[in-house]
């Protein structure tokens, strides 16, 4: 289930960020945006961990 939600949250940041360009921008997914999007995904995995020991 976190692999999933980190995937996710990758593919979402690269479909926005690629949204609106045409080709003659350039199209295609910028460098920036797959920095943005492994960003997202690292962020997903992080925040999507188990917690350590029993909850209080």
């Amino acid at each position: 289930m976190r692999t999933a939600v980190a995937v996710l949250a990758g593919l979402a940041v690269i479909y926005f960020g690629s949204k609106g360009r045409s080709p003659e921008q350039g199209g295609g997914v910028s460098s920036g945006v797959i920095v943005l999007a492994v960003l997202a995904a690292a962020l997903a995995w992080h925040l999507t961990r188990p917690k350590d020991g029993p909850v209080k």
